[in-house]
């Protein structure tokens, strides 16, 4: 028989059961025995059956269709953090895992994020969304939670005062606890003046890890020099402009707050004719495979990027499918991993 001509009643003639069995195997749905499942599968893989997506979707009310937003102008993007690439490449993983296509959502050159979130919110062909660095009252998340769309962010998110807590799902790291843990090791290396380039503000992971630096310098009973924090965008360029302007204030040490900041950094200590890690001792955030491309090689705190992604669409799919009742939120683990750039190995 054509591949082509095949339907769910030719399957299950040829399996011996109803065609309401079959669609119940087909969209992974209880209360259907494994022999059975097993004998309608087979016939399936027999066959090279494949269901007809629109059919299905009528039956099932869903595309299987997961959407991943990244509002981040596109050369950005691709050209100088591979953060997000090693994220995408964890939500695909998952999401071709359960079975689904993704759809990539890239805010454009020139576009706002309002003009950003109602592109995103036309769209209905999307069962849910992962949302990726979202900022404070983000108008992504404000879109789609109006319009009713699951989703789940890849940040803790910020200033959404009167929404349903049990709306809000999210995967990250402890981002103020790590922190701590690399401005502690500074510390234990004899560092006096410990700088920090912080990450976008504006973002949650941005906002902890300063809190983690805070917190860190006054636990050692070190004052906290406001001239030594840099406001920084988790890019190189404001690596290397923060590294700019801290260096007529002679730290001895830096925190940045992700590893492509500190790219930045290392080349304006390296035009300043200083030296890695004697003169300026350097940690960044992320473990991105730019940390041992530097020279010295970045020490760094390491957090599992790809798991984020893929551990955001299986909370996604949870709530899709309705088995996760009420909030859930993952913390993932994070470690130190020391390197020649913050002066505890020799280089």
């Amino acid at each position: 028989m054509n591949e082509s001509r095949l339907n769910l009643e030719d399957i299950a003639k040829k399996a011996g059961v109803s065609r309401s069995t079959v669609s119940r195997v087909i969209n992974k749905e209880p209360y259907v025995s494994e022999k059975t499942r097993t004998r309608v599968m087979e016939i399936i893989e027999q066959e090279s059956f494949r269901p007809n997506p629109a059919a299905r979707m009528l039956v099932t009310q869903r595309t299987h269709i997961i959407g991943v937003v990244v509002p981040q102008i596109s050369n950005v993007f691709f050209a100088d953090n591979s953060y997000f690439p090693m994220l995408l490449q964890g939500t695909s993983s998952a999401i071709n895992e359960h079975d689904h296509s993704m759809l990539l959502w890239l805010q454009q050159d020139g576009e706002t994020r309002q003009e950003f979130s109602h592109r995103i919110a036309r769209n209905r062909l999307m069962d849910g969304v992962v949302l990726c660095s979202i900022v404070e009252s983000d108008p992504i998340v404000e879109a789609v939670l109006d319009i009713g769309l699951p989703f789940v962010t890849v940040e803790r998110p910020l200033g959404f005062p009167g929404r349903p807590l049990d709306q809000f799902n999210y995967v990250t790291v402890d981002n103020i606890h790590a922190a701590s843990m690399a401005v502690e090791h500074l510390i234990r290396l004899g560092r006096k003046h410990i700088a920090h380039i912080s990450g976008h503000l504006a973002i949650a992971d941005g906002q902890d890890r300063l809190l983690g630096y805070r917190q860190a310098l006054t636990r050692a009973g070190m004052l906290i020099d406001e001239n030594l924090i840099f406001p920084g965008f988790f890019t190189r360029e404001s690596g290397y402009r923060g590294m700019k302007a801290l260096l007529k204030h002679k730290p001895d040490a830096v925190f940045a707050g992700g590893d492509t900041t500190a790219q930045g950094a290392i080349q304006a200590i390296h035009e300043a004719g200083l030296r890695i890690p004697e003169d300026i001792a350097i940690v960044g955030f992320d473990d991105l495979d730019i940390a041992t491309q530097t020279a010295p090689k970045l020490t760094t705190i390491r957090q599992p990027v790809q798991q984020k992604g893929m551990t955001a669409v299986s909370l996604l799919i949870d709530r899709i499918e309705e088995r996760a009742h009420g909030p859930q939120r993952v913390l993932l683990p994070t470690e130190l991993v020391i390197r020649q750039s913050c002066g505890a190995i020799p280089s």
